[in-house]
C-alpha cells in the first residue's frame, strides 16, 4: 500500500526588485562633482549651477514622473533582507565617496577662479555633500554594530555635525512630534523661524544628553569617552589639514558650505513631522511615537537617492529597521512630492502654507489640540481656519 505525502508548497522566494537600484545613493551623492568637472572642461561657469539646478528641479520632476512605491517585503523575508551584506556594503563604500567629494569641493575653490555667483553654486554643492553625509550619518547611526556607529562619526564630521549622533538618536526620537522637541515643526512656524529654535536646541539637547550620560557612567565630560567630542575631533583634524593644505582662505568657504549641509537636516526636520502632536497622557509624558506622527513619502527617486529616509513614519516606529526593509502603511499622513521638492516649497512660507496646512489638517480632524502650533499664532490660526479646540472645551 502506497502513501501518498503532502507535496510542499511552491513558495516564490523574495526577490527585492529595488535590490540594484539602490547603487543611486552611491550615484547621486557623487554627481555633485558634474558641474565643477564642466567647468574645468569648459571654462564655463555657469556649468556649476547644474548640480543646484538637478535637486531643485529635475529631482522633484523625476519624482513626479516616477510615482510612488507602496509595496513592502513580506516580513517572511526581512531577516534575511537585513542580513544580506550587499545592503551595507553600500552605506559603507559611501563614506569615502562623500568625504572625497567634500575634500574636492574646497580644492576645486581654491584652484580655480570663480566668480562670485560660482562660489555661491559651490556652497551650495559642497553643502549638498555635506547633507548627504548627514543623511548617511542617519542610516549609519542608528545601528548596533560598532562599525557602523562609527562610520555614522566619522560621515557626519566633515561639516561640524557629530553631535546629531546623539541628538537624534536619544534625543529627537525620544521627543518627536512633542512640543518640547526643538527638531519637530510646529505648524505656523516658518523655516526660517524653525532654524533659529532648531540649531542651538539640537546642540543642548545632545551635550545635556551625552552629560548625563558619562556622568552616570563616572566619566569625565571633556575626555575622549564623549562621543560629541569624538567626530569633533576628526572635524578639527580634517579642516585643519585643509587649511595648511589649502590656505586660510579656504576656512570661510568651510564654515559657509558646513551651514549649508547642515541646514539641509534643518528641512529634513521641519518637513517631516510639521504640526503633528503625540498626544500627552500625563504632565510631560506622551503615547508611543506611531507611524502616524512622521509625514510619509513613497516617491521612488528620492527615495532611491536618500536611504528610504523619506519612509519615516516606520524609521520612527523601528528605529533599528534598515533601509532596505523600510515598509509602507496605508492611511498615513502623506507628502505631495519626495523631500527635493518639500525643500524647495519651505523657502517660500505662503506657499508651504498653501500646500501642507490642509492636508494637515485633514489628518488631525480639524482640532488645535490635536496639532504641535506655533503658540504664538494659536489664536490667529484657530480663527483662520475655523478649527475646534477640544482641550480648551474640556477645561
Amino acid at each position: 500500500m502506497h502513501t501518498h505525502m503532502p507535496m510542499a508548497p511552491n513558495v516564490t522566494p523574495y526577490r527585492d526588485r529595488k535590490r540594484y537600484a539602490w547603487i543611486l545613493s552611491l550615484l547621486v551623492p557623487a554627481s555633485v562633482c558634474i558641474g565643477p568637472a564642466m567647468m574645468i572642461a569648459t571654462g564655463d561657469a555657469r556649468t556649476l549651477w547644474l548640480p543646484v539646478a538637478f535637486f531643485y528641479v529635475i529631482a522633484p520632476l523625476l519624482d513626479w514622473m516616477m510615482g510612488e512605491d507602496l509595496s513592502n517585503p513580506p516580513e517572511s523575508a526581512v531577516p534575511a533582507l537585513e542580513a544580506d551584506l550587499y545592503y551595507r556594503w553600500i552605506t559603507y563604500l559611501l563614506v569615502p565617496v562623500l568625504w572625497a567629494a567634500f575634500v574636492f569641493g574646497a580644492w576645486f575653490v581654491v584652484h580655480y577662479e570663480v566668480p562670485a555667483h560660482g562660489m555661491l553654486a559651490m556652497v551650495m554643492i559642497t553643502g549638498s555633500v555635506g547633507g548627504f553625509c548627514i543623511n548617511l550619518g542617519h542610516e549609519l547611526g542608528h545601528k548596533n554594530t560598532q562599525l557602523e556607529r562609527w562610520l555614522a562619526k566619522i560621515v557626519l564630521a566633515p561639516t561640524g555635525y557629530g553631535h546629531f549622533y546623539i541628538e537624534h538618536n536619544r534625543g529627537h526620537h525620544r521627543d518627536v512630534a512633542t512640543p518640547i522637541d526643538p527638531a519637530s515643526s510646529r505648524m505656523g512656524e516658518s523655516i526660517y523661524r524653525f532654524v533659529l529654535r532648531e540649531m542651538p536646541g539640537a546642540f543642548k539637547r545632545a551635550w545635556a544628553l551625552e552629560t548625563e550620560r558619562l556622568q552616570r557612567a563616572g566619566q569625565a565630560v571633556w575626555s575622549l569617552h564623549n562621543e560629541i567630542l569624538q567626530p569633533a575631533l576628526i572635524t578639527l583634524t580634517l579642516w585643519t589639514l585643509l587649511t595648511l593644505w589649502l590656505g586660510w582662505q579656504i576656512v570661510p568657504f568651510l564654515v559657509a558650505a558646513s551651514f549649508w549641509a547642515n541646514f539641509q537636516l534643518t528641512l529634513a526636520n521641519y518637513v517631516e513631522h510639521y504640526g503633528l502632536l503625540r498626544s500627552e497622557r500625563a504632565p510631560g509624558k506622551y503615547e508611543a511615537c506611531q507611524p502616524h506622527h512622521s509625514w510619509n513619502s513613497n516617491h521612488i527617486f528620492s527615495n532611491w537617492a536618500l536611504f528610504h529616509l523619506q519612509r519615516h513614519s516606520d524609521h520612527h516606529a523601528h528605529p533599528l529597521r534598515r533601509y532596505q526593509s523600510l515598509r509602507h502603511f496605508a492611511n498615513l499622513p502623506r507628502l505631495p512630492s519626495g523631500y527635493f521638492g518639500m525643500f524647495t516649497l519651505t523657502y517660500i512660507p505662503p506657499l508651504w502654507r498653501y500646500v501642507m496646512d490642509e492636508r494637515l489638517l485633514s489628518v488631525v480632524g480639524r482640532d488645535a489640540a490635536r496639532i504641535n502650533i506655533d503658540p504664538r499664532q494659536r489664536a490667529a490660526l484657530i480663527q483662520r481656519y475655523g478649527l475646534q479646540d477640544s482641550l480648551a472645551q474640556a477645561n
